[in-house]
């Protein structure tokens, strides 16, 4: 790709904006460690979510939806389309939990609900284990598919690719660690708009490309018919198929929502959700935050890309990457205008740099919240804190790169670090709901499932590439991981009454596993438990909302209009009933 100076001029006003957001944000970020990881708790709810759904579209996410769409059609989507279940318990049961909570980092949560050592190692060991190598990787993987792109926009080798996003990588750890949670959302809500703008112009571009939808509808169907497959636009998979069969789409739907950890999608609110939550200016704009974050995560967004993937399947039919027809589309002349390329790439390097800035101030606060300021210095000022956090967003920045260069090898790791998150979900969401689970129940829960998952693919070489074996695996390790923290949970003592009735009165959790700890602290009578049941009537009308939305808006895009109205009015009575149960919950509260 040949830039002109227009382009050169967009990309450098691009960065010269962000460096300008960080910079007026710098004095105020730098007063204490509130104000650097938490915007001193004061975040509107529309900017908490958008930054939760700026940080979820990195730089290789169109790739990857190009590569589901281009594989298994629309229906490919519900690989990440099933977590809509998950994200809907933390908006209704969780989000105003975890305001309540008043913590810095989900991982502080440990020693708020937990007492002892057992506590502290939980709190120590996660925080080293997310906070580095899971956060490394996460940061070189998206590292690298931002070199992928570059390679193929600007021509460039890989040598070459690196260097660039060395720089680009130096330019976010410097405005993150100068300016904090603050800079992070405010940049985060401008690259949102960029990015997503720019989408929208290429979905629409590529369709015209094509013929419009009419055609496009009929050339993919022409290409299903001659390769004897399923339609691809179709929105749910076929009963059974090759790639999802049954068993497999029972575990998608049944049990990976709320019972795997997976980054960004934890049971119950986690990561840099719960640190948006935690940021929000009360417990409303928590729970609105991760409202609009899910709707516009799994209902709005994936649209533009599987328009463009589609389109991709049509422009280019030979060709063997299918994820790379998404950056062929924009590449190509006779769909994209060489004038909006300056644009897309400033899209492409907002889209990288939202997910990298919210990974390094994420990763920082755990490493200086829940470790080095718990564990080895815990009588430092706060703008000592707040320099060391500085200094790991630079450590980890580096750390990045590091792995960027060996994330080939690295590849088979995390697969296998996520599925050794399976079975721990079910501690994750019952804590806050039963008195009687302890510290133990988590750190039994973590180690069993890894074992467990460990022992089954590298001991009896079960591929969680091969999905009925990936299904079997997690049904395997959900099991024996329930079981296992259960009767843990049930041979060790409880927590002393003394902590039990401390978290109650902070947090107030709803419901039966409550009751004699409410007791406990004279708090019987407004203990309460019928709220709990409207909030599971809300997450059932959540789940409606998104998917009511995902799919109307799909089908009156194919023009399928009497079937998309109908799904939109499913959208809106939803959306209608949960404004007016969260009007009587606060009411009643």
């Amino acid at each position: 790709m040949n830039l002109s100076l227009l382009d050169w001029t967009v990309i450098a006003a691009y960065f010269i904006f962000n460096l300008g957001i960080a910079i007026y944000y710098a004095r105020r970020a730098s007063g204490s460690t509130s104000e650097f990881f938490l915007s001193g708790r004061n975040v509107p709810w529309w900017l908490a979510g958008t930054s939760m759904v700026a940080t979820t579209f990195a730089a290789d996410t169109p790739l990857a939806v190009t590569g589901f769409v281009a594989k298994n059609g629309i229906a490919g989507n519900w690989l990440w389309w099933n977590f809509v279940m998950s994200g809907m318990l933390t908006v209704f049961l969780y989000a105003r939990l975890w305001r309540r909570a008043g913590v810095m980092t989900d991982i502080e949560f440990a020693e708020l609900r937990y007492s002892g050592k057992p506590a502290a190692f939980l709190r120590g060991f996660r925080a080293l284990y997310l906070g580095l190598p899971i956060n490394c990787i996460i940061l070189g993987w998206v590292n690298l598919a931002m070199v992928k792109i570059l390679e193929i926009t600007l021509g460039v080798d890989k040598s070459g690719a690196i260097k660039i996003v060395i720089g680009m990588l130096i330019f976010t750890a410097f405005y993150t660690a100068i300016s904090g949670l603050w800079g992070v959302l405010v940049t985060d809500l401008f690259q949102f708009a960029l990015k997503m703008g720019m989408v929208i112009v290429l979905a629409i571009l590529a369709v015209n490309a094509v013929g419009g939808i009419d055609a496009m509808k009929s050339k993919i169907g022409a290409m299903d018919a001659a390769a004897g497959a399923g339609s691809r636009l179709a929105f749910f998979p076929e009963f059974d198929s090759a790639w999802m069969p049954a068993i497999t789409l029972f575990v998608y739907l049944g049990v990976i929502w709320w019972s795997t950890w997976y980054p960004g999608a934890e049971p119950g609110g986690g990561g840099y959700v719960a640190q948006r939550i935690f940021s929000a200016k009360n417990e409303r704009h928590g729970l609105l935050a991760t409202l609009w974050f899910n709707v516009a995560h799994y209902a709005l967004r994936p649209w533009p890309w599987i328009l463009t993937a589609l389109a991709s399947l049509i422009l280019y039919p030979e060709l063997v990457d299918k994820e790379s027809g998404y950056i062929k589309t924009l590449l190509d002349p006779n769909v994209f205008p060489s004038y909006l390329r300056g644009f897309m790439l400033a899209a492409f390097a907002a889209a990288y740099m939202s997910t990298i800035g919210t990974q390094l101030n994420w990763g920082a606060s755990y490493v200086i919240n829940d470790f080095y300021r718990r564990f080895l210095n815990r009588t430092a000022s706060d703008k000592h804190y707040v320099i060391a956090s500085q200094v790991v967003t630079v450590l980890l920045m580096i750390a990045s790169l590091v792995i960027t260069f060996y994330m080939e090898s690295i590849g088979g790791a995390w697969k296998l670090l996520l599925v050794t998150g399976a079975g721990t979900g079910t501690v994750l969401l019952l804590r806050w709901f039963w008195w009687r689970i302890n510290a133990w129940s988590e750190v039994s829960a973590m180690i069993t499932a890894a074992v467990v998952s460990i022992f089954l693919q590298k001991g009896l070489g079960w591929d969680s590439d091969e999905p009925r074996q990936f299904a079997y695996l997690m049904l395997v390790t959900v099991g024996f991981t329930t079981l296992i923290w259960i009767v843990v949970t049930l041979m060790t003592g409880p927590e002393p009454t003394e902590k039990l009735v401390a978290f109650y009165r902070r947090v107030r959790p709803e419901g039966p596993g409550w009751n004699g700890i409410a007791a406990e602290a004279g708090l019987a009578e407004s203990h309460a438990q019928g709220r709990l049941s409207l909030q599971f009537v809300n997450w059932i009308l959540g789940v409606a909302l998104i998917y009511g939305s995902l799919f109307g808006i799909g089908k009156l895009i194919f023009k399928e209009w009497g079937t998309g109205l109908l799904y939109l009015l499913v959208a809106i009575v939803a959306g209608a009933l949960i404004s007016r149960n969260l009007s009587r919950g606060e009411m009643t509260a």
